[in-house]
């Protein structure tokens, strides 16, 4: 729905146009809820409230104007209450078996412009390749998308490889870590999100999952990134580590489930002073002790010491639990 309102607008010449637009913008001046007006000479920019910038660009004046706007709208507005959902690229997941499923994405679709298909979750992410169940709930019947986060993309398929958006600050924080004389080895990378952005920083990527549809994304991703210093391999990160002893300046262990378990292969793969990335799903009131005593005690089994430099929740998991990490540097004892 629109609605006319009155608004300061910057009555710019046609052919300043775009540095003008582009100044009012990084300013956070620009109102993109009404819509640009223009005659045969001047464009007509509708700002959130009086500026100047005449400085800069003499040929403008400050006016107002009446525009048509969009009238905002919450999700209260239109659901009475606001739904829990994610989005990955121009699809959005919500849990199919809420009651209002239906409305929740018709909301969604109508809220932001840019999504085009909603999916309902019918599971958790499960089995040996972490994925969930999917159906379309509303929009365009697709899975497959493509995902941009800190200048780059990722093309999924998010029926058939994992991957989450809420992890996108943590993978920036690793990649900061990287320096560029680094090898970094990403034991279980999915499509690639933290391997590809470390890969910008770093001398070179050793990039591993077991799941042939990942690796097939991690590579049309690196392409699409233009990375050219990731080795990717498909396998089980327990059959290669011993092929790759002793490599890694970083080693990313995000498989908080059972990251436990390869805590051995990833000692093999680490150079002494080298730093480990691990990640686990703790309970609240346990939420690093237990993780730091099972990376001391594989240490300890290879006459290894850790030093944790640093722990820190990433985000909630469910109720009581947390998917918390670890950075552990390991030298020879």
């Amino acid at each position: 729905m629109t609605i006319k309102q009155r608004l300061w607008c910057v009555q710019v010449p046609k052919q300043s146009g775009e540095p003008v637009r582009s100044l009012l913008v990084g300013m956070g001046a620009f109102e993109r809820d009404a819509a640009v007006q223009r005659d045969d000479t001047y464009l007509y920019f509708p700002v959130k409230h009086e500026i100047k910038i005449a400085d800069q660009f003499p040929d403008v004046r400050l006016l107002q104007r009446d525009f048509e706007c969009v009238e905002k709208q919450t999700f209260g507005d239109i659901l009475g209450f606001t739904p829990s959902y994610d989005m990955i690229g121009d699809i959005a997941i919500i849990d199919a078996d809420d009651p209002d499923a239906e409305g929740i994405a018709d909301a969604i679709l109508l809220m932001h412009r840019h999504i085009k298909t909603v999916l309902g979750a019918m599971s958790p992410v499960q089995g040996e390749f972490r994925v969930r169940d999917l159906r379309v709930v509303a929009g365009e019947p697709k899975t497959e998308t493509v995902h941009r986060e800190y200048g780059c993309r990722y093309e999924i398929d998010l029926a058939r490889v994992y991957f989450t958006q809420r992890l996108a600050t943590e993978r920036k924080r690793i990649a900061d870590q990287v320096g560029g004389g680094d090898v970094v080895v990403d034991m279980f990378a999915g499509a690639g999100p933290f391997s590809i952005l470390a890969a910008k920083s770093a001398r070179a990527v050793v990039a591993i999952d077991k799941n042939p549809v990942a690796i097939e994304y991690l590579e049309k991703n690196a392409r699409l990134n233009r990375i050219g210093n990731m080795r990717i391999i498909c396998s089980d990160a327990a059959d290669v580590a011993h092929d790759l002893a002793h490599i890694a300046d970083h080693v990313i262990m995000n498989l908080p489930h059972s990251a436990d378990e390869f805590l051995d292969e990833a000692l093999t793969i680490l150079k002494p002073g080298g730093i480990i990335h691990y990640y686990d799903i703790r309970e609240e009131d346990n939420l690093f002790d237990g993780a730091e005593a099972a990376i001391k005690d594989a240490a300890s089994a290879r006459d290894m010491t850790v030093q944790v430099l640093d722990r820190r929740i990433v985000r909630s998991y469910s109720p009581h639990q947390y998917n918390v990490v670890l950075d552990v540097e390991v030298c020879l004892g």
